[in-house]
């Protein structure tokens, strides 16, 4: 069993910074891909990026690509998303995932773990 907690969420102006953390525990870190999906009202969730155990390799939704930087620090246990030049339509509330079999792509059904979430307001 993997825990995970999200935090850093907050409010921000439209082209503003923010990063968000997943911290996790329970299990072996690195053992574990790792994704961020969010979920903004009235609509699904949606895959924003995801990381590989090592973090050697990343993968990125279209929407976020060049804006968002997913990264880990496995001697932290913690998978971060760094998120620049945001924009009014990333405002929904941000999840973190795992998964064991080192899948970090967008089929959240791939995940067998989730976060609390946390808010991210961007306010135009």
């Amino acid at each position: 069993q993997v825990q995970l907690v999200e935090s850093g969420g907050g409010l921000v102006q439209a082209g503003g910074s923010l990063r968000v953390s997943c911290a996790a525990s329970g299990r072996t870190f690195s053992n574990y891909a790792m994704g961020w999906f969010r979920q903004a009202p009235g609509k699904e969730r949606e895959f924003v990026a995801g990381i590989s155990r090592s973090g050697s390799t990343t993968y990125y939704a279209d929407s976020v690509k060049g804006r968002f930087t997913i990264f880990r620090d496995n001697a932290k246990n913690t998978v971060y998303l760094q998120m620049n030049s945001l924009k009014a339509e990333d405002t929904a509330v941000y999840y973190c995932a795992a998964n064991a079999r080192n899948y970090y792509g967008s089929r959240r059904s791939e995940y067998n773990y989730w976060g609390q979430g946390t808010q991210v307001t961007v306010s135009s």
